[in-house]
């Protein structure tokens, strides 16, 4: 549990679901983590507790700290980086987690909709990469995740869910298209430097603490959900080793480098690639 020990780490998305999961394993293995999330939710309810998710790593006596910003307004997120780094010092680590999605029928996605969907979920990883890219390259050590999807490629005909389903991700999916190709080139970039980029994706659904939905699926498909344990696992393989420009997917990559998925805390070995998702489990 000592895989991150020494290292700062910043991730975004972290008040509850997978970026929540991600920063708690991360402290676990010895990482001081800062914590970031906008406060609302797109129509002004609270989207989860930002303090809460820094508590548990407290709790569990690791470092945590909160930075609170709203990644789609870009002279916050100008500073989001030198802010983190007051915490604990310079980053050696960023997890771009956060998205936005707004499910509509692609002929019927508006400008603004599009507009703000690509400024969270492509603008906002690339600005706080090149925001961290310098210091990162001068010392020669550094990784960045960006978080993708799978609807970054167009389901596969017969659709397993419906047509409509498969429709209305369009513009989110694009979105996700263009941060794994700028992933891509950025990472074959700076590898050089020591400075390793990926993007990662869910292989299914992802089972969180909360996500109803999610649990009914797996209750009547089983395989079209994964635990959150094993994205968090190949997160942390892909923060922690030495990949260039992987678009990468959970449960193949851990598959592909037969690696174990543990649990958050780092301490019970779960299974492997091909660990089920528990409907019933409550955290």
């Amino acid at each position: 549990m000592t895989q991150l020990e020494g290292r700062v780490a910043l991730v975004t998305g972290a008040s509850r679901g997978i970026g929540r999961a991600i920063a708690c394993r991360f402290a676990a293995e010895g990482a001081a983590v800062v914590l970031s999330a906008s406060r609302l939710g797109a129509h002004g309810e609270l989207e989860g507790s930002l303090e809460d998710s820094v508590e548990r790593i407290l709790r569990s006596d690791g470092k945590a700290a909160a930075e609170p910003c709203d990644l789609g307004d870009a002279g916050a997120r100008a500073s989001l980086v030198e802010r983190a780094e007051q915490h604990f010092g310079p980053l050696d680590i960023i997890v771009n987690n956060a998205a936005l999605s707004r499910m509509r029928l692609p002929s019927e996605s508006s400008l603004r909709e599009r507009n703000r969907m690509f400024d969270v979920n492509v603008n906002a990883p690339v600005d706080l990469a090149q925001q961290a890219l310098p210091a990162m390259r001068a010392r020669g050590s550094g990784w960045i995740l960006n978080i993708s999807s799978a609807t970054s490629s167009m389901p596969v005909v017969p659709y397993r869910d419906s047509p409509m389903a498969a429709h209305i991700i369009t513009a989110y999916g694009a979105s996700k298209a263009a941060l794994d190709r700028y992933t891509e080139g950025l990472a074959h970039e700076v590898a050089g430097d020591g400075v390793f980029i990926n993007t990662l994706a869910p292989t299914s659904i992802v089972m969180t603490a909360g996500a109803d939905y999610v649990r009914d699926i797996a209750r009547r498909n089983p395989d079209m959900v994964e635990p959150v344990e094993a994205m968090v696992e190949a997160a942390l393989a892909l923060c922690s080793g030495r990949h260039v420009g992987q678009i990468a997917f959970s449960r193949q990559f851990l598959h592909a480098i037969a690696r174990d998925v543990y649990s958050l805390d780092g301490s019970a070995l779960l299974g492997d690639a091909f660990l089920a998702a528990d409907p019933e489990a409550t955290a």
